[in-house]
């Protein structure tokens, strides 16, 4: 029996049961990973994944439930009980799904998201043999302050049908394949600092090559070695692209349906109004072909389209599902974001700093927090202070501070090359005036 014909086996089994409503997903998974470190495998994990999860709206009484177990007779055993567990509950009807004809979904096709082929043909000793390759190309690039490397491959298949009590039904299909890399120096005074590169693809041929990943591992190194803190400043802010989605993230969590709902938005009045300069224009886009957030139609069986969240520093769009929507009485948009997209600028970031007598790289961030309610934020970086365009030091012991409202209004430009290995599809961003907090 195909996931199709289970899902809608499961809606047929909780409707006699006593349901009004029903949204079934059944899912299957396979994945692998291996870790390697001194020439010796020191983890090899391979799993498949078989489940089905089921929403239920009995007599307006809404409930979530998962199983592995798609028996038949334990199918229905499961059913009825999550059907007769769920009228012991609170009442809430804003839980109803929405109308067949708002619902819809995007050709698989188009996305391009899975690349299955590899997955199921590649041996484990083919993979075996990569992670070795992998491991020596880092080590070709060590100095003698390399106290360990460790490398690691990944590949995952998930395929997932869905069908609903409306008569929508949807499929989505993704393939996941990554490999990279860590290693651990040290140094004179005792600290051990670790370096990266990891990189993520849909397709396995659109991963960086082995060569170009160790050179990103070891421009990395370099950057975290002999760090310290510098005084206490404020000067344009250059957030590297691998790590603004952590400020982004911040940036959208007011935005998001619960934070709303619960008051705990500086976002909840500001739909339509001008938050960013006129350079911020941010785009969340399922759509786009291979990407590793893309998706055909969301959890609310919503088709998935591109939508604008800033244009023009003007806040277009909140990220709002079915549910909160009908709460906050306003339409719903998406309840998550998928591809976060920003338009590349004209200059690669060495040659922005160039024209400012100081700023500060952030290539990393290093705990912290940022609060949506009042959208102040405070995060440990490490990072590089450039002094007109030259490397001054390398940083380590800092914050950043400030507000994301605040902070959106002074962005400047981005950069001319965006990084395509996260669903945050950014480039190098740059704010001007930012406070960083050292000696």
């Amino acid at each position: 029996m195909s996931q199709l014909e289970t899902a809608r086996k499961a809606v047929k089994i909780a409707q006699d049961l006593g349901a009004d409503e029903v949204k079934a997903w059944v899912t299957t998974g396979g994945e692998v990973e291996l870790q390697q470190r001194a020439g010796k495998l020191e983890r090899v994990h391979e799993a498949s994944t078989l489940g089905l999860s089921v929403s239920l709206l009995v007599d307006d009484r809404f409930s979530s439930h998962s199983t592995s177990d798609l028996r038949p007779e334990a199918l229905r055993a499961f059913l009825d009980k999550a059907v007769s567990g769920t009228r012991y509950l609170e009442a809430d009807p804003d839980r109803k799904m929405a109308p067949r004809e708002q619902m819809g979904s995007l050709d698989l096709a188009t996305l391009d998201c899975s690349d299955e082929a590899p997955f199921e043909q590649r041996e484990a000793a083919l993979r075996r043999e990569e992670v070795g390759v992998l491991e020596q190309a880092v080590l070709a690039g060590a100095g003698e302050d390399l106290v360990s490397a460790t490398v690691y491959l990944w590949e995952m298949r998930n395929r997932a049908a869905c069908a609903f009590s409306n008569g929508f039904e949807g499929q989505r299909a993704s393939t996941h394949y990554g490999y990279g890399g860590m290693v651990t120096l040290k140094e004179p005074s005792g600290k051990l600092p670790e370096a990266y590169s990891f990189v993520n693809s849909t397709h396995l041929a659109d991963r960086l090559s082995v060569d170009e990943l160790c050179a990103d591992l070891w421009r990395s190194a370099g950057e975290v070695r002999d760090t310290s803190a510098c005084e206490s400043k404020r000067v344009p802010m250059l957030l590297d692209r691998r790590v603004a989605g952590r400020i982004l993230g911040a940036l959208l969590a007011p935005l998001g349906g619960g934070n709303l709902h619960q008051g705990r938005s500086c976002m909840h009045d500001k739909l339509g109004k001008k938050l960013g300069s006129d350079a911020f224009t941010l785009v969340d886009d399922p759509t786009i072909p291979r990407g590793l957030g893309s998706r055909p139609f969301d959890s609310d069986g919503f088709p998935a389209r591109v939508r604008p969240v800033f244009d023009r520093g003007e806040l277009q769009t909140w990220f709002v599902g079915l549910y909160h929507a009908r709460k906050l009485g306003c339409e719903p948009t998406t309840g998550s974001t998928s591809n976060l997209v920003m338009e590349p600028g004209a200059r690669h970031w060495t040659d922005i700093a160039k024209d400012m007598p100081e700023c500060i790289r952030v290539t990393s961030f290093l705990g912290g927090n940022s609060n949506p309610t009042s959208g102040d934020f405070s995060f440990g970086i490490r990072g590089q202070l450039f002094r007109d365009g030259e490397w001054v030091q390398n940083l380590s012991e800092m914050n950043v501070t400030g507000n994301l409202l605040e902070l959106i209004g002074r962005f400047v430009e981005a950069d001319n090359e965006p990084w395509l290995y996260a669903s945050a599809r950014l480039p190098t961003l740059v704010f001007e005036d930012v406070q960083f907090s050292g000696l």
